[in-house]
């Protein structure tokens, strides 16, 4: 439940057209809902203004569906990240208006269309096109959240050129999350270009001396670029949260 759909409710119940007991069967799952095998934030909303979201990865098919069905009847947006396209197909036969992002392996579904509430844009970049699944997690997290989204793919430093081409679109940002692998040196470039936060993704894209991951992470965290920030390998998601929490008004 957010701020919108509580207000209004109360605004029925004072005007009158909403009785206190149907008011009351509508809020008795705040804070949460205890279905035996989760614990359903529905509070989340008006604490972070965004609703919970369903992490989907080992998660049991019918958990996920019982969850969003939960979640629907409190007429919360849902979005499930790290979902296989098989199960994504049967949650698609369960809930037909749903949305499955193939490439970043995330669900959403959207009530009505998101009112833009972010300050500026968020640009997300990718270094190569092996990082766009995860960069495009972190992209669906941020337009979710009610942002507008740019993105720009593989412009690693293996050409710089890439980059100084996307210069304009680069400092027009608001925030940017840039995402790489290998050895992980995409952010401490832009980083060095832009007086915007950036939020570093390292990804597990490489050879053996990458160590899935651990030498961009390293990498990043080593960044000689002040003020870059470094979210977990692979961590699209967080990268988008974050993003979208220091875009607000």
């Amino acid at each position: 439940m957010d701020q919108d759909i509580l207000k209004d409710l109360l605004d029925r119940v004072s005007q009158g057209k909403t009785t206190v007991e149907d008011a009351f069967e509508r809020l008795k799952a705040l804070p949460f809902e205890d279905i035996g095998f989760a614990c359903i934030d529905h509070h989340r909303s008006l604490r972070r203004g965004v609703s919970e979201v369903i992490f989907g990865e080992r998660k049991e098919l019918t958990d996920i569906i019982t969850i969003m069905e939960r979640m629907i009847g409190q007429e919360e947006d849902i979005l499930v990240t790290r979902l296989a396209t098989d199960k994504a197909e049967k949650i698609l036969d369960r809930f037909p208006e749903c949305t499955f992002h193939k490439r970043a392996r995330a669900l959403t579904l959207i009530r009505s269309p998101k009112k833009i509430s972010g300050r500026g844009k968020i640009l997300v970049m990718s270094a190569g096109t092996s990082d766009i699944p995860v960069a495009e997690e972190a992209a669906i997290t941020a337009r979710f959240m009610g942002n507008e989204v740019d993105t720009v793919y593989d412009v690693g430093i293996a050409g710089l050129h890439r980059i100084l081409d996307k210069r304009e679109r680069i400092i027009k940002a608001s925030v940017i999350v840039v995402v790489a692998g290998m050895e992980g040196a995409l952010p401490s470039v832009v980083g060095g270009l832009v007086d915007r936060p950036v939020i570093a993704v390292p990804t597990s894209v490489g050879y053996g001396a990458s160590f899935e991951g651990i030498a961009a992470l390293l990498g990043m965290l080593n960044s000689c670029a002040s003020g870059v920030t470094v979210v977990n390998i692979d961590n699209g998601f967080g990268a988008g949260y974050a993003a979208s929490v220091i875009n607000r008004e």
